[in-house]
């Protein structure tokens, strides 16, 4: 059966569990190894069953804890040529296996994993889609600023897809933030709004499409509940009930529920 579990999901740290057959990969290490070891642990994993880390980008949100976690399991390392090079020059990758992402995706314990290309402030940043070992297909689609064709195509279809539902436009701009900070969070290279988030699940769901996970929140420019309730609006005009055509959640900071079987 295909598991998940959104391990970590916030600017402090992000991290997400995806495996069947008793084997797992993670997307993203963005807390340290010792962070990881008790989440992973806690839902009932052994860090030995987990067979690759894939990097979604360099930020240290993302791959913070890459280095002693894939040196300490042996675990491969896979991302973008861009990604890896900065990764290799800012020492996060010694002692560590690591790959490009080849064009036609990788096999690994049973599991099919390709990415795609998104938009974001970085070297060279990408989403995934695995399809795990009975068949099931999840997709990971955060730090993005917009939705490009390109991450339509790597989510669409997917039984279980993460999206980023990263802030509300008017808190943003009301908000703390300096000036250029929030200029580049609402750029297209940025993060999802709530409202551009919301957008897209309509057609998600119409596309097969039963577990939505929102992902990436801001702690300063957003609430769980505003987040979940744009995007339940936004799914109830298309009169789409909830827990029968979707199951919606909001992934919290960190780990506080068990492995979702999907």
């Amino acid at each position: 059966m295909a598991r998940f579990c959104p391990l970590f999901s916030s600017s402090s740290g992000n991290s997400y569990l995806i495996g069947g057959g008793g084997e797992y990969i993670l997307i993203d290490a963005g807390v340290s190894a010792k962070r990881l070891e008790t989440a992973v642990k806690s839902v009932g994993v052994e860090p030995e069953n987990i067979k690759a880390v894939f990097i979604t980008h360099e930020h240290i949100d993302h791959i913070s804890g890459t280095r002693v976690l894939c040196s300490r399991y042996k675990m491969p390392v896979y991302a973008t040529e861009g990604t890896l090079r900065y990764m290799e020059k800012h020492g996060h990758l010694a002692g560590v296996s690591a790959e490009v992402m080849p064009g036609g995706g990788v096999e690994i314990a049973g599991m099919s994993i390709t990415n795609f290309a998104t938009p974001h402030d970085s070297s060279e940043s990408c989403g995934y889609r695995v399809t795990t070992t009975d068949g099931r297909r999840a997709a990971i689609a955060t730090d993005i600023g917009v939705v490009t064709d390109e991450v339509k195509n790597g989510i669409c279809g997917c039984d279980l897809v993460v999206l980023e539902s990263n802030h509300d436009i008017g808190m943003l701009r009301c908000g703390p933030y300096p000036y250029v900070l929030k200029q580049r969070i609402l750029s297209d290279i940025g993060h999802l709004s709530n409202e551009s988030c919301a957008r897209e699940l309509p057609s998600l769901v119409e596309a097969g499409t039963t577990r939505i996970f929102l992902g990436h929140l801001s702690k300063e420019n957003n609430y769980p509940d505003l987040a979940r309730l744009t995007s339940l609006g936004a799914l109830h005009d298309a009169g789409m009930e909830e827990n029968v055509d979707f199951v919606l959640s909001v992934n919290p900071p960190e780990n506080s529920s068990p492995i979702v079987i999907f």
